[in-house]
């Protein structure tokens, strides 16, 4: 029975070559999954390890005045330049190198930053006992040894067309400043290689500007030959205190590492899920195959019955082809994941996420998973076609025609296949009611149920469906709409599975798309609506702003209005911590939309507290009500509520005037925006006038509201086509499946299109006739995928509602439109090689075959 199956596969090639695609491409996702983020882990974790080179204990501090608990207590700032003179002098340490960094942007000739923002880094340049810094090698100059001196990383200057002895302008949270470019070095640092800049200060210079002077926050210390670096530990340790933590190089290094794997497998899962969703649509594409071939078959199969074949061997026999086509699959498959994930490494260092050297990692789970979840999918999407062969009669050898599916089975299925949608919707409409990650959970569980069930009943809801568009079929395209239509009808259980591909897939599309533009639209709602300012003022590295820039802004002529948005937080009588705004009261109504819905505001300028709707009734609070605050460093406040607002994106729960956040000494205020207003409104002499007063600092963003909308927009657009590009894969094996599906029909009705052609349908409409079935297929496919995809959205959005402010459903009727219209063309393209086969069968040939 094996050498039968191994002939029937060797015979049915190119109608297993589908089939062999599908599960490949699945597989490729798969395996290429584990490839690179293997490989990508292998690489950090190694990058990160040779950075700890040579360091026997590292020592961090964990915050200014701040215990490894996170309390807040009494204490310095960093660790002193006398720390690391006493830890200099015990026994066994070789050099210690103090360490201090922060954000730093660089700008090119054109004054456009260079790098991505957060990436953007700068450090002290710290040499030991040799004049050089062993976490750095320097490929021209030397480090910086002045105040006005730097060295960069040897991508930013190539990119900013710097050499040796340049002036170059680097801007910090501070005003943009100059320096002289004494070095360029090399660098395997992360921030560099994710895209960014390193920019190294002298070592005073890198403590004014990012901690406090004579403090590091960093320590790293190189032991003696010999030394052992466990007994190091211990001596260090007590000598740094309870605000650092001491801990060996080899044991940092590890931990850093395994954070950084953790940090991939978050990647993998999410990738791998994308993979199943690919390999689930070739299920489909298989079941259909072997239905298909064992329809085709019936005859001789039923003859190996006859002969003496039992139920169980005639079933091996069908498993064994499909353990045959999987085996095939899944060793192309794995060859073609190793081979995607090679190119997106290439791809990402051509995007400028540059990914250290290192090995391609072929781990044995990525081959063993490769190739179990091949064979598991093939040989299960085939063993119901396997068990209905089996139950071929050898009487059936008798005669030619396929054997009816029993109505026992049909309502069997149809019944199954309704609970399971009843089920499926019962919990997408609980999780939806639930609302939070809980209820998302609840929905994805009842998605899978719906999608499972839905794909069950297709069969039965094809043909009253397609019924309604078959007399337009008949009227626009005559006789060959009239057979399309008939067709798609004919094999319901066919048609079901073939649609079901597409109806998956756009499901989770159309979903995606919904649920993405309803929440860009309330995000865009939620942050433009509410601004009344003409531009937003923030630091490109996500950090603070310095408070010379509202002083700055203040004194630019034709600036009327402009506040920070000052970030704090206290602690409220029952020990919770509560976030707050400091804001110009004078200034606040006229930059933002600030939605007063009792009180006034004006009780800000005399030290009260506006606070939000939500929060003021979660908290029992009204106006005149008093708020009891601690804030850091033990200021302890009693704040009047002033006025109670409608809650908003811009702005924190509690508001109160700037001036009333205490800030501890040698600390600068959490300033997150700056909202600047002009005489005459948004302008491009405006925003000169703006770019001016700040020094022209390439590091700051000021954007206008359209640069806003753009920025949120197109960060959710990012994200959609990312998704988009992941479910491709499930969208390519359903065309392969409705190509398969058009291909095999037309060799089991070789006989009919021979009788059609005799009767005097010519070469054309037997085109139109397979093409206009491989369209009602897509479409009748497609319309169930964006209704079921609208659905999932809705119920999504309503456990999202609560945290998103203005959330109102939108359905994006124009993209949805493009869907069907791609889903309608998808069809076409498949039907492109079964209607040429089809349309160049010789009539009187066709019309002899059995």
């Amino acid at each position: 029975m094996f050498r039968t199956a191994l002939r029937n596969v060797l015979a049915h090639k190119a109608r297993l070559l589908m089939t062999v695609l599908a599960v490949m491409l699945g597989v490729a996702f798969v395996s290429g999954t584990f490839v690179f983020t293997d490989t990508v882990s292998k690489a950090l974790s190694d990058q990160s390890r040779k950075s700890y080179d040579g360091v026997a204990v590292s020592v961090t501090q964990f915050g200014p005045g701040r215990t490894e608990d996170g309390t807040k207590e009494e204490g310095e700032p960093g660790i002193s330049q006398q720390t690391l003179d006493k830890v200099a002098r015990l026994n066994g340490v070789d050099s210690v190198a103090g360490r201090v960094s922060g954000f730093a942007g660089v700008p090119d000739r054109r004054g456009k930053l260079i790098g991505t923002g957060w990436a953007n880094q700068g450090a002290n340049f710290a040499p030991v006992k040799d004049g050089k810094d062993p976490r750095y090698a320097f490929t021209a100059g030397h480090g910086p040894a002045k105040a006005d001196e730097i060295a960069l990383d040897k991508a930013s200057a190539k990119t900013g067309g710097y050499s040796i002895g340049d002036k170059v302008r680097v801007a910090t949270n501070g005003p943009v400043k100059e320096y002289t470019l004494t070095g360029v070095f090399g660098t395997e640092d992360g921030a560099v290689n994710a895209g960014g800049s390193l920019v190294l200060f002298e070592a005073k210079v890198a403590q004014e500007l990012y901690l406090a002077p004579g403090y590091y926050s960093e320590l790293a210390v190189a032991a003696k030959p010999g030394a052992d670096a466990a007994k190091l530990l211990a001596e260090v340790t007590p000598v740094v205190g309870k605000h650092a933590k001491a801990e060996t190089g080899a044991a940092l290094a590890e931990r850093n590492a395994k954070d950084i794997e953790k940090g991939m497998d978050g990647m993998k899962t999410g990738l791998l899920g994308f993979g199943f969703i690919a390999l689930f649509v070739s299920i489909f594409l298989i079941y259909n195959t072997f239905t298909m071939l064992v329809a085709q078959r019936t005859k001789e199969l039923a003859l190996l019955r006859a002969v003496g074949a039992t139920r169980s061997q005639v079933r091996r026999s069908v498993l064994s082809e499909s353990l045959l086509v999987g085996v095939v699959a899944s060793v192309l498959g794995l060859g073609l994941g190793v081979a995607l994930a090679v190119a997106l490494r290439s791809a990402m260092d051509g995007f400028g996420a540059k990914i250290p050297a290192g090995p391609l990692v072929v781990s044995p789970a990525a081959v063993i998973t490769a190739l179990v979840v091949g064979l598991v999918v093939t040989v299960l999407a085939a063993w119901l076609p396997a068990r209905r062969t089996a139950k071929i009669p050898p009487v059936a050898a008798m005669g030619s025609a396929h054997l009816p599916q029993s109505a026992k089975s049909l309502v069997v299925l149809n019944s199954f296949g309704g609970v399971l949608t009843a089920i499926g919707f019962g919990l997408i409409l609980m999780g939806s009611s639930k609302g939070g990650e809980t209820g998302r959970w609840i929905i994805g569980g009842g998605a899978f149920f719906t999608l499972i069930g839905v794909a069950v009943l297709i069969p039965m809801l094809s043909r009253p469906l397609i019924a309604v568009v078959r007399p337009l079929l008949t009227r626009v395209f005559g006789v060959a709409g009239n057979l399309a239509a008939r067709n798609a009808v004919r094999n319901p259980r066919r048609t079901g599975v073939t649609a079901g591909m597409l109806t998956i897939g756009l499901t989770l599309v159309t979903g995606l798309t919904v649920l993405g533009v309803t929440v860009g639209k309330a995000v865009d709602r939620s942050t433009t609506d509410q601004i009344r300012a003409d531009y937003m003022l923030s630091m490109a590295g996500g950090g603070d702003l310095d408070p010379s820039v509202l002083t700055a802004l203040e004194k630019t002529p034709g600036v009327s209005a402009v506040s920070a948005q000052q970030s704090a937080y206290f602690k409220g009588a029952d020990g919770t911590f509560h976030s707050a705004s400091g804001v110009n009261p004078a200034a606040l109504d006229k930059v933002v939309n600030f939605k007063v819905v009792s009180g006034s505001v004006a009780g800000l300028a005399q030290g009260q507290v506006a606070v939000a709707d939500k929060t003021a009734k979660k908290a029992g609070l009204s106006v005149g009500s008093t708020v009891e605050a601690s804030f850091d460093g033990g200021a302890k406040k009693s704040l009047k509520v002033a006025a109670i607002f409608e809650e908003s994106e811009l702005v924190s729960p509690y508001v109160l005037d700037a001036r009333q956040i205490p800030v501890e000494t040698g600390e600068k205020p959490q300033i997150r925006q700056v909202f600047v207003k002009m005489a005459g409104g948004e302008s491009q002499a405006n925003e000169q006038k703006v770019i001016d007063a700040l020094g022209d600092n390439p590091a700051i963003k000021i954007e206008d509201k359209q640069d806003i909308r753009n920025e949120m927009g197109g960060i959710i657009s990012t994200m959609l086509n990312l998704m988009y590009g992941l479910l491709g894969m499930a969208l390519v094996i359903s065309v392969l499946g409705v190509v398969n599906t058009l291909a095999m029909s037309v060799f089991e009705r070789t006989q009919e299109i021979g009788m059609l052609r005799a009767v005097g349908l010519d070469r054309g409409r037997v085109k139109n006739m397979i093409r206009l079935e491989a369209v009602v297929i897509s479409l009748f496919g497609a319309v169930l995928g964006v209704g079921l995809g609208t659905f999932l959205a809705w119920a999504l959005g309503r456990t999202f509602k609560a945290s998103i402010p203005n959330y109102e459903l939108v359905i994006p009727f124009d993209r949805i439109g493009v869907f069907l219209l791609l889903a309608a063309v998808v069809g076409v393209l498949a039907a492109l090689w079964p209607a040429r086969s089809a349309a160049r069968l010789n009539m009187l040939t066709a019309i002899k075959t059995e």
